[in-house]
């Protein structure tokens, strides 16, 4: 049986971004091939929730490489890009100057591909929130599957 989402989607729209590109620069210092967030459907921390999206297109750094003729974003990406997502969550949440890094994943299953052309819907959901430390369950979202779901901790350094 597959999982239940962390959140409905129904009224989410990624042509119109809650947070643009410039405000997530604003917080997160990832740039160029890192940078794996196109930008914020839903930043709801009353409810302790986060969605984001990223468009995947076709050059993509790792789109030449993995795989030669039939693309796949590696798994690691999903879950960086969830990880992003969180990062945006904790540094909003409460104000610092440290990054949240990764302290760990737990749980990390992948149930579908993302291809080059994709929308990649990400969600997480804050389960617990410290200044050192943050725990989210995350998901990302493709064509209405989840094709990848974890926990991410985060650990400020």
């Amino acid at each position: 049986m597959p999982p239940k989402f962390l959140a409905d989607l129904s009224g989410i729209d990624v042509n119109n971004p809650e947070i643009g590109i410039e405000k997530i620069r604003a917080v997160n210092p990832h740039r160029f091939e890192m940078e794996q967030l196109s930008g914020i459907l839903k930043y709801d921390p009353a409810n302790k929730l986060i969605i984001g999206y990223k468009k995947v297109t076709h050059d993509e750094f790792w789109v030449r490489g993995h795989i030669p003729g039939r693309p796949l974003m590696p798994g690691v990406l999903m879950v960086e890009a969830a990880a992003q997502l969180c990062t945006y969550y904790y540094k909003r949440s409460i104000p610092d100057d440290r990054f949240l890094g990764f302290g760990g994943v737990d749980k990390v299953k992948f149930r579908g591909t993302v291809l080059p052309g994709d929308t990649l819907i990400l969600i997480a959901k804050n389960v617990e929130l410290r200044p050192r430390r943050a725990v989210f369950e995350t998901q990302g979202v493709v064509n209405g599957g989840i094709v990848f779901e974890g926990v991410i901790i985060g650990m400020a350094v």
